[in-house]
């Protein structure tokens, strides 16, 4: 994991981005994508909101205006990978952990659609996390 200074935006900071930083966030979560596709199979369905159960949270925010959240990411903390985030996440961006309370709150603003936002992700055929990307946003709360 990445060591970090960045805070994680407020449910507020994100409702006044414009329709240019949610068109910006969502190019780099689809580049982000393509990225994790190296290292991790991402399914090509979504599934119910993992805000049950044991799970570290974290968002991948756009280094240029750390508003921008790119992607949430929620990994079952008893199959947590080890996984080159510094090489993933490249110059521009940077993952930041936060709370189950603060991805609630950042997952509604973004997604408030209440289920299957997040896509699972497997290492070695088995589910170890989701993933919850800015180019599923469809519009402001």
């Amino acid at each position: 994991m990445l060591a970090t200074s960045t805070r994680p935006p407020t449910p507020e900071e994100v409702r006044n981005l414009d329709l240019t930083d949610i068109a910006i966030a969502a190019g780099l979560a689809d580049t982000l994508r393509d990225r994790l596709r190296h290292y991790v199979a991402i399914d090509p369905f979504t599934v119910t909101d993992p805000f049950d159960g044991d799970h570290s949270y974290s968002v991948v925010l756009d280094r240029k205006k750390p508003d921008r959240v790119v992607a949430m990411i929620s990994n079952k903390k008893d199959s947590m990978p080890k996984m080159p985030w510094s090489t993933m996440l490249g110059e521009g961006l940077e993952k930041v952990e936060i709370s189950k309370e603060e991805a609630k709150a950042l997952k509604h603003e973004m997604m408030p659609k209440e289920t299957n936002n997040f896509y699972p992700y497997r290492r070695n055929s088995r589910i170890t996390g989701f993933f919850m990307f800015a180019f599923q946003v469809c519009g402001q709360r």
